[in-house]
Protein backbone atom coordinates (compact mmCIF):
# COMPACT_ATOMS: atom_id res chain seq x y z
CA UNK A 1 0.00 0.00 0.00
CA UNK A 2 1.01 3.32 -0.91
CA UNK A 3 1.80 5.41 2.49
CA UNK A 4 2.91 8.22 1.14
CA UNK A 5 -0.37 9.31 -0.49
CA UNK A 6 -2.70 9.50 2.64
CA UNK A 7 -4.91 12.22 3.91
CA UNK A 8 -4.06 10.83 7.32
CA UNK A 9 -3.68 13.89 10.27
CA UNK A 10 -0.03 14.45 10.89
CA UNK A 11 -0.57 15.76 14.68
CA UNK A 12 -2.78 14.54 17.10
CA UNK A 13 -6.60 15.03 16.37
CA UNK A 14 -10.03 14.28 18.28
CA UNK A 15 -11.95 11.41 16.66
CA UNK A 16 -15.43 10.92 16.87
CA UNK A 17 -16.00 7.39 19.23
CA UNK A 18 -19.19 6.39 17.30
CA UNK A 19 -17.55 6.67 14.04
CA UNK A 20 -14.56 4.45 15.63
CA UNK A 21 -16.97 1.76 16.92
CA UNK A 22 -19.73 1.89 14.57
CA UNK A 23 -18.08 -1.18 12.26
CA UNK A 24 -17.96 -3.66 15.17
CA UNK A 25 -20.54 -1.83 17.79
CA UNK A 26 -17.12 -2.08 20.63
CA UNK A 27 -15.36 0.74 21.27
CA UNK A 28 -12.42 -2.02 22.53
CA UNK A 29 -12.87 -4.44 19.62
CA UNK A 30 -12.26 -1.45 17.33
CA UNK A 31 -8.99 -0.41 18.91
CA UNK A 32 -7.50 -3.47 18.88
CA UNK A 33 -8.18 -3.73 15.53
CA UNK A 34 -6.97 -0.21 14.96
CA UNK A 35 -3.46 -1.36 16.99
CA UNK A 36 -2.40 -4.36 14.94
CA UNK A 37 -2.70 -2.78 11.68
CA UNK A 38 -0.75 0.55 13.11
CA UNK A 39 1.86 -2.71 13.78
CA UNK A 40 1.89 -3.74 10.40
CA UNK A 41 1.78 -0.22 8.81
CA UNK A 42 4.79 0.44 11.01
CA UNK A 43 7.06 -2.55 10.06
CA UNK A 44 5.97 -2.07 6.31
CA UNK A 45 7.67 1.46 6.78
CA UNK A 46 10.21 0.12 8.77
CA UNK A 47 11.47 -2.65 6.42
CA UNK A 48 11.03 -0.29 3.39
CA UNK A 49 13.62 2.43 5.36
CA UNK A 50 15.80 -0.06 5.98
CA UNK A 51 16.28 -1.34 2.20
CA UNK A 52 16.46 2.25 0.73
CA UNK A 53 19.04 3.27 3.67
CA UNK A 54 21.17 0.04 3.03
CA UNK A 55 21.77 1.94 -0.32
CA UNK A 56 23.76 4.42 1.49
CA UNK A 57 25.46 2.15 3.42
CA UNK A 58 29.11 2.12 3.85
CA UNK A 59 30.57 -1.09 5.01
CA UNK A 60 34.01 0.51 6.44
CA UNK A 61 35.53 -0.03 10.00
CA UNK A 62 37.37 2.72 10.23
CA UNK A 63 35.01 4.80 12.65
CA UNK A 64 37.54 8.53 11.28
CA UNK A 65 35.64 8.46 8.17
CA UNK A 66 32.28 9.21 8.90
CA UNK A 67 30.42 11.23 6.83
CA UNK A 68 26.74 12.36 5.68
CA UNK A 69 25.07 12.05 2.36
CA UNK A 70 22.29 14.60 1.61
CA UNK A 71 20.59 12.06 -0.40
CA UNK A 72 20.52 9.46 3.24
CA UNK A 73 19.55 12.42 4.84
CA UNK A 74 16.63 13.21 2.76
CA UNK A 75 15.39 9.66 2.85
CA UNK A 76 15.31 10.12 6.85
CA UNK A 77 13.30 13.38 6.43
CA UNK A 78 10.52 12.09 4.24
CA UNK A 79 9.92 9.16 6.50
CA UNK A 80 10.27 11.56 9.43
CA UNK A 81 7.51 13.90 7.88
CA UNK A 82 4.95 10.68 7.08
CA UNK A 83 2.27 10.32 9.58
CA UNK A 84 2.48 7.93 12.34
CA UNK A 85 1.28 4.90 11.51
CA UNK A 86 -1.77 4.76 14.50
CA UNK A 87 -3.03 7.86 12.55
CA UNK A 88 -2.34 5.50 9.14
CA UNK A 89 -4.43 2.80 10.33
CA UNK A 90 -7.13 5.09 11.73
CA UNK A 91 -7.81 6.62 8.35
CA UNK A 92 -8.21 3.21 6.42
CA UNK A 93 -10.38 2.16 9.43
CA UNK A 94 -13.12 5.32 9.19
CA UNK A 95 -12.44 4.95 4.91
CA UNK A 96 -13.31 1.16 5.97
CA UNK A 97 -10.54 -0.32 4.34
CA UNK A 98 -9.48 -2.65 6.71
CA UNK A 99 -10.48 -5.98 6.11
CA UNK A 100 -10.95 -8.09 9.54
CA UNK A 101 -12.73 -11.03 10.54
CA UNK A 102 -13.48 -12.79 13.83
CA UNK A 103 -13.40 -16.21 14.83
CA UNK A 104 -16.36 -18.44 15.15
CA UNK A 105 -17.47 -18.63 18.83
CA UNK A 106 -18.64 -22.21 19.57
Amino acid sequence: MDYKDTNAAISTITYNKEAIEAPTNNIYEAISIIAKRADQINSDLKTELVDKLEEFATYNDSLEEVFENKEQIEVSKFYERLPKPTALAIEEWLNDKVYYRTPDAE
